[in-house]
């Protein structure tokens, strides 16, 4: 198998990569990664020394940081869905950084401290996140377009950065109801089938999950 993507069923940025993954049915050999295994955590370490997943190999070749994982993909594997189209890539890159960075960063920072005991979180880290989020649904609802997916009209590796990051941050704080934009791309990519098929392969781990009570119950519970 040329592709190998190291990876956990519950790791927001996983499911971005397994989501372009499953988007064009790319064959890939699936590791995943248990970093509290200290034998495990050296021999991945030895891949690739920040410890961070996912991580692609492609034949040998180490393949970091999400973005370029699928970038890498577009290119190298190209199937029916373009996931950086040539005449929006610039949206799609922009798109993705705003769900990579302003949704995702600060909702692992709040999950983050959810995994300490409760006397050593952080309330203002708590507070702080949850207003970034504010900030960064504001930015999405004002400036979402009027089309079905983020950066054109089909689906793009923006997409597969909004709907895990999305995912996770409705748990921290939910949509405002005003928010209509946000609240109904949402629903689009939790209906998308790559999307379902990652909340799928998840859902047996999301007991685990710091902020389980608060998936909801339609992704939380057996079908």
């Amino acid at each position: 198998m040329a592709l190998v993507l190291h990876s956990h069923p519950v790791s927001a940025y996983c499911w971005k990569v397994l989501i372009a993954l499953y988007e064009n049915g790319t064959p890939f050999d699936l590791r995943l990664v248990n970093l509290g295994d200290p034998s495990a955590k050296a021999a991945f370490e030895a891949l690739w020394p920040t410890g961070k997943i996912p991580l692609l190999e492609d034949d040998g070749r180490v393949v970091a940081e999400t973005s370029i994982q699928i970038e890498h993909l577009d290119r190298t594997y190209p199937g029916k869905v373009a996931l950086l189209p040539a005449d929006a890539q610039l949206e799609v890159r922009l798109w993705d950084r705003l769900f990579d960075c302003y949704v995702m960063t600060p909702m692992q920072d709040f999950v983050a401290q959810h995994l300490r005991p409760g006397a050593e979180r952080d309330a203002r880290t708590l507070a702080d996140m949850q207003t970034r989020l504010r900030r960064a649904y504001d930015l999405i609802e004002a400036r979402m377009p009027a089309r079905p997916w983020a950066a054109s009209a089909d689906f793009s590796m923006a997409d597969c950065a909004a709907a895990p990051s999305l995912f996770y941050a409705a748990c921290v704080l939910p949509f405002p109801p005003t928010h209509t934009k946000l609240i109904a791309y949402y629903e689009r990519l939790m209906a998308r089938p790559s999307v379902q098929r990652v909340l799928e392969d998840a859902r047996p781990f999301f007991q685990y999950f710091p902020l389980r009570d608060a998936l909801p119950a339609r992704f939380r519970d057996a079908a």
